[in-house]
């Protein structure tokens, strides 16, 4: 590994993770941050006097989406449907971002952003553009290598990361990954949520959900293999709140995507020098917000142990590990890996 980069006062490096759900930065300052990623506009006149201002971003845009114009800019991966609307939503996302961790606009920016692996084939043109306004050097990574390269694991090793848009796999062989090493699935954490919120409306057709709610219950009620404990929600039913037990149903809909990240697992592993693939075996490390699915890595170790034994562990802190990696790319990378904006 390269010695990493004198860091002056004169050189702000940082780290992007731009997920379809959520994204993060991590500055060399020590700053880091992130927020959901969703971008929004005022709908009309009365909703920019009552909101104040012009744009919304995160957390703010999903709590006033009645009255903004709401973007979540990347779908399945990619900028969704390539328009206009959706790549000025990306421009301002990173702008937004970059902004919480800037100390001072004297710094010149050295910006590694992190996206998901069909991102990086589809739309690096246009993430380019999103950033150049803001950074003065780019390098643009897929996800699931910027976390194999934060937490040192760069041979012999599986990185699975599971998004809201796409599962991205990324198998390390000492060197940097190509197009080869990687793979993506649609059937990720937005899948999830279609799933159960398709079942819960046709088993309670009186019931009222939305995708910001069947989301929410996911994130903190998720669950796959041994019942531990009812999941019970609470929801309008022809306007009264009503509990319910989805247990049966989060359990089913979190364990349906495991069979297809155990094939595309085992069909890297399998196309991995024969020599060492019982060492990758015992190195596959889980990340993104499906990591936190409980019991998530124990059901995929379970999936594939039709092919061996298994280790599998989920990262330490998933939602920063993207961008603490993609930190340390910037601050180690030689300069012929820099893009001049």
């Amino acid at each position: 590994m390269p010695p990493k980069k004198q860091i002056t006062t004169d050189t702000l490096y940082i780290g992007i993770d731009l997920g379809t759900s959520r994204s993060a930065i991590v500055a060399s300052t020590g700053k880091r941050d992130w927020l959901q990623s969703c971008v929004a506009w005022p709908k009309d006149f009365v909703a920019m006097k009552i909101l104040g201002k012009p744009i919304l971003f995160g957390e703010e845009a999903i709590e006033n989406r009645l009255s903004v114009n709401l973007v979540r800019p990347l779908e399945q991966g990619v900028i969704r449907d390539g328009t206009i609307r959706d790549e000025e939503a990306v421009r301002e996302l990173v702008h937004h971002l970059i902004e919480k961790v800037k100390p001072g606009s004297a710094q010149e920016i050295f910006a590694a952003v992190g996206v998901p692996a069909e991102a990086l084939r589809v739309n690096k043109l246009a993430i380019r553009d999103a950033v150049k306004e803001y950074a003065d050097r780019l390098m643009v990574v897929s996800e699931p290598f910027a976390v194999a390269y934060g937490i040192g694991e760069l041979n012999n090793a599986l990185i699975i990361d599971i998004g809201a848009g796409t599962v991205d796999f990324c198998i390390l062989h000492g060197t940097m990954p190509s197009e080869e090493d990687q793979r993506s699935l649609t059937a990720a954490g937005d899948f999830i949520d279609r799933q159960l919120l398709a079942r819960l409306e046709e088993k309670y057709p009186d019931a009222s959900f939305s995708q910001t709610m069947i989301r929410g219950f996911k994130e903190s009620k998720g669950f796959v293999g041994a019942v531990r404990s009812r999941v019970k929600i609470k929801v309008p039913v022809a306007g009264v709140m009503t509990p319910l037990d989805i247990t049966n149903d989060m359990q089913s809909v979190c364990e349906g995507i495991i069979p297809s990240i155990a094939e595309a697992t085992m069909d890297l592993i399998s196309r991995y020098e024969p020599d060492f693939q019982e060492l990758v075996k015992k190195n596959i490390y889980v990340t993104g917000g499906g990591s936190q699915i409980r019991g998530m890595d124990e059901g995929l170790a379970e999936a594939l142990k039709d092919f061996g034994s298994f280790d599998v562990t989920v990262v330490d802190d998933p939602l920063y590990a993207g961008a603490e990696g993609a930190l340390a790319l910037a601050q180690d990378m030689p300069e012929e890996y820099w893009e001049d904006m």
